[in-house]
């Protein structure tokens, strides 16, 4: 039997000092239905999480606003200390309930979602800490200032950004270093190509979310269905490998609440494919769009 592990991804080095495999996991799937609440099966979830060691699944991303405040503790109950481990977290973002939510970059706010989750991990220090998303209804410098004296008072190691456009890099990166990027990407929604292309030349991580999507390439007969079947691997596990070799700099977080589904997950880790595969794919889905 291979060996499942997502050392198989290669590394990658967040903010250019800490090495993390480039496969690693978003934690947002961990919550109750609309991301609010407990799971509904919490022990399931905890014994996903524990597993991800196992696997050699050493970053993970979270937020405060998941659950909100429920996956952060989960997180610290399954894992705490995070020997090996680097755990990214969010702030920026208010629950008012279920599948709702609302951006508040007000630096106090900002603050004490920092605060909060430095209580909730269990930590002193943030090893990647990144704004959920610019709120449009305060300055952006009044946001990255209070980023930076996150950094500065020793709270936050490395900083990132969420949902952004290249120009909103640069104004960021006038205030402190962008260490990566967390944007919706995956095979069939390329809209950020931009902005990766930006990461993978100034060395920044790139977080896609949702990374295993692939609409109707996915359907059966298509192509990724064909080469899926050929390896004898699912779809969503070809996506995902077509997403890290895009690019050196590409972190996937795939989630799930469920073991079974997060070794499926990292077993793509393994998949490489062949040059031929890659850019049949990456036609077969810019042909589409």
């Amino acid at each position: 039997m291979t060996t499942i592990d997502a050392a198989a991804s290669g590394s990658f080095k967040i903010g250019g000092d800490i090495a993390v495999h480039r496969l690693g996991f978003g934690a947002m799937r961990i919550t109750g239905d609309g991301i609010w609440q407990q799971p509904r099966d919490r022990e399931e979830a905890i014994r996903t999480l524990k597993r991800l060691p196992e696997l050699g699944v050493n970053f993970v991303d979270t937020a405060a606003s998941y659950g909100p405040d429920v996956s952060e503790n989960l997180i610290r109950e399954a894992l705490h200390p995070y020997r090996g481990m680097l755990i990214a977290t969010k702030g920026g973002l208010e629950r008012p309930g279920p599948d709702i939510w609302v951006p508040n970059g007000r630096p106090a706010s900002l603050r004490s979602d920092l605060e909060k989750s430095l209580k909730q991990l269990a930590v002193e220090q943030i090893d990647l800490w990144q704004l959920h998303r610019i709120d449009p209804k305060v300055p952006a410098e009044e946001q990255f200032g209070v980023i930076a004296s996150f950094m500065k008072e020793g709270l936050v190691r490395h900083a990132g950004l969420s949902e952004v456009s290249v120009a909103e890099i640069e104004a960021a990166s006038k205030f402190f270093k962008v260490s990566t990027v967390q944007n919706r990407y995956n095979l069939a929604d390329r809209g950020s190509e931009d902005v990766l292309d930006y990461c993978e030349r100034k060395g920044i991580g790139f977080i896609p979310w949702f990374p295993l999507a692939a609409g109707d390439l996915a359907k059966p007969g298509s192509l990724l269905d064909h080469i899926a079947s050929g390896r004898k691997a699912t779809p969503g596990q070809i996506a995902l490998a077509w997403v890290l070799q895009r690019s050196p700099v590409m972190l996937p977080i795939p989630g799930t609440s469920k073991v079974k589904h997060l070794e499926e997950n990292v077993a793509a880790a393994g998949i490489h494919l062949t040059e031929a595969e890659f850019s049949e794919l990456d036609k077969a889905a810019k042909n589409r769009n």
